[in-house]
């Protein structure tokens, strides 16, 4: 979904001049060398560093913006999981984190040079373990996650009282429905997709969580979406289905269920969209979403 992807260190070429700029105190303090920037995001600047021991590791550095709570509790999220499916967490000071290198090859990748059913069996087995149950319990900084829902909520009760049935509203008796018969909660990464799914030395891990609290399903719900430049597959009922079938196995969920929290997961990020006046984005998860309900109620 466009209204929440993070801006990946592969959108942006790197101006080689700016590699100055890592913050020297952040390199004494961890012992740190050869800084590269790799990218100038919206929401970070990250560069590319040598630990003491010469291993490769990342400084995310956040800048002050808006969603800053989603990228500080994505900290919270790695702290939690210790490396289980996920970048390590390194250490972190105020905005900064210093983070494993998750490497340089995306789930992306995997989509354009191996296939999508290929690279749908990847997130599946990922998601797995990434959602298996921890004995440490949820950071309390995690957000929950009806309220991450929020703008689906206003814009159903908008609608409501202008007359309007629209799939604002479907989709806000859907979620809360789903919220009322929560079965089993998990952390979850809260914006999973293709470009977020990296592989490192150590296989597939995630980066870039932003650290939501709710059903299992969730956490798979916006892979669905993705990647945000194959509306060619996401639109697709086929793919969809084998989806839903794929996060069945290694979830242990009933698609019809994950299907729903998809759905409304869409309609989520189009009411997102919509608030940010990007029509073009509110359109396509609609659409998608759309198809997702379809294949719902024809295939399961």
């Amino acid at each position: 979904m466009t209204s929440t992807r993070t801006t990946t260190q592969h959108d942006k070429p790197a101006d080689p001049t700016d590699e100055i700029r890592a913050a020297p105190r952040l390199l004494e303090r961890w012992g740190l060398a050869d800084p590269q920037l790799l990218a100038d995001t919206f929401s970070s600047r990250l560069w590319k560093v040598c630990l003491p021991d010469g291993t490769p590791a990342v400084i995310k550095d956040l800048k002050p913006i808006d969603d800053i709570a989603d990228e500080l509790r994505g900290g919270d999220y790695l702290a939690w999981r210790q490396g289980v499916a996920a970048v390590r967490l390194l250490d972190r000071d105020g905005y900064s984190m210093l983070l494993e290198h998750a490497g340089e090859r995306m789930l992306a990748h995997e989509v354009s040079e191996t296939g999508d059913d290929h690279a749908t069996l990847i997130a599946a087995e990922l998601m797995a373990e990434l959602y298996s149950p921890s004995a440490t319990p949820f950071p309390s900084e995690l957000q929950p996650i009806r309220q991450r829902f929020a703008a689906l909520f206003e814009r159903a009760d908008s609608d409501r009282a202008t007359g309007i049935c629209s799939a604002y509203v479907e989709a806000a008796v859907l979620a809360d429905r789903l919220f009322d018969d929560t079965r089993r909660i998990r952390g979850l990464h809260g914006d999973l997709h293709h470009e977020n799914i990296m592989l490192s030395p150590r296989g597939w891990l995630v980066i870039d969580p932003v650290g939501i609290v709710g059903d299992i399903g969730f956490g798979a719900a916006n892979m669905f979406y993705d990647p945000a430049d194959r509306d060619d597959l996401c639109l697709d009922p086929r793919r969809t289905a084998f989806m839903a079938e794929a996060f069945r196995k290694t979830l242990q969920e009933d698609p019809r269920r994950l299907l729903d929290q998809a759905y409304a997961y869409g309609c989520l990020s189009a009411a997102w969209n919509a608030g940010a006046d990007d029509r073009e984005g509110e359109e396509r998860d609609l659409a998608i979403a759309a198809v997702i309900g379809q294949v719902r109620d024809d295939d399961f």
